[in-house]
């Protein structure tokens, strides 16, 4: 993972956590748990960073609810 990326994740979790109003750490555990964290964030890094905090946050905030780590 690039220091980018590591950015990029970092923020990532910062912004779903705020969304759903849970802490960061629990956000992490439930993002990288899942699969969502390596199997998806870090290798669509390309596309998400292009996208508005808004957006990646109901990005991944719709993906956790189909993959069921939100009901």
């Amino acid at each position: 993972m690039t220091f980018n990326q590591l950015d990029f994740v970092t923020y990532c979790i910062g912004s779903v956590a705020e969304g759903l109003n849970i802490d960061q750490p629990t956000v992490y555990k439930m993002l990288k748990d899942s699969g969502i964290l390596y199997g998806y964030i870090v290798p669509a890094y390309d596309v998400l960073h292009t996208y508005s905090g808004r957006r990646i946050t109901e990005e991944i905030t719709e993906i956790m609810h189909e993959r069921g780590v939100l009901k």
